[in-house]
C-alpha cells in the first residue's frame, strides 16, 4: 500500500466519512480486525483502486448491483476488477435483470455508485459471489465511499455476505 493511506485504525473511525463509518462500524460487529482505509484519489473503478492499493486489478472486489425485473429487487455481484460480469449466467441464478441506475442503487443499498459496500444495504440484496476472487488469497472491496476501501479474504467475504460463490465472468468464446 501507498504511504498516503489514511488508516482509520490509526486515525480513528471518526476521521472516516459519515458512510465509512458507518462500514467500519459493521465491520467492528462482525468481528473483521482489518481497518477502513481511505484511498488519496478516488477508488470508483477498480484500476483506479488497484494504482492507490499497489494490488493487482483482480483483487479489487467490485459491487455491481441490478435490478431483478419480475420484482424490483436489488441484485449484488460482488466480482472480480479483471472480470466483466455475464449478465446470462446471473440471470440463470437469479431470473431475469435489468441495470440499476444511481437513484437505484443509492436507494437500495445506501451507498452512492463508486463506493458499494457488500454489506450493510439498506435493502438486502439477492447476492452472488465470483468464483474467480477465490483465487486470491487477499481482496479489497469498497467501504461505503468512492475513496473507502477494505481488505478481506475470499472466505471472510462469503462469511459476511452469506452468499453464494458462482461463475458469473464473461469468458471469451
Amino acid at each position: 500500500m501507498t504511504e498516503t493511506l489514511i488508516n482509520s485504525a490509526k486515525d480513528g473511525i471518526d476521521a472516516l466519512p459519515d458512510s465509512a463509518q458507518r462500514v467500519a462500524l459493521l465491520l467492528r460487529d462482525h468481528g473483521h480486525a482489518k481497518p477502513v482505509v481511505l484511498l488519496p484519489e478516488t477508488g470508483k473503478t477498480s484500476a483506479e483502486a488497484a494504482a492507490g492499493l499497489g494490488c493487482e486489478v483482480a483483487q479489487i472486489a467490485k459491487s455491481i448491483l441490478f435490478r431483478r425485473r419480475s420484482d424490483d429487487a436489488p441484485v449484488l455481484v460482488i466480482a472480480s476488477g479483471a472480470n466483466r460480469v455475464d449478465e446470462k449466467k446471473v440471470e440463470a441464478h437469479v431470473g431475469a435483470i435489468g441495470r440499476a441506475d444511481a437513484k437505484f442503487v443509492r436507494e437500495k443499498t445506501g451507498y452512492a455508485i463508486g463506493g458499494v459496500c457488500p454489506i450493510g444495504h439498506a435493502t438486502k440484496p439477492i447476492t452472488l459471489i465470483d468464483a474467480d476472487l477465490f483465487t486470491l488469497d487477499s481482496l479489497w472491496a469498497a467501504a461505503g465511499h468512492p475513496h473507502a476501501v477494505f481488505n478481506l479474504s475470499p472466505q471472510e467475504l462469503a462469511a459476511m455476505t452469506g452468499a453464494p460463490v458462482v461463475d458469473v465472468a464473461l469468458r471469451d468464446a
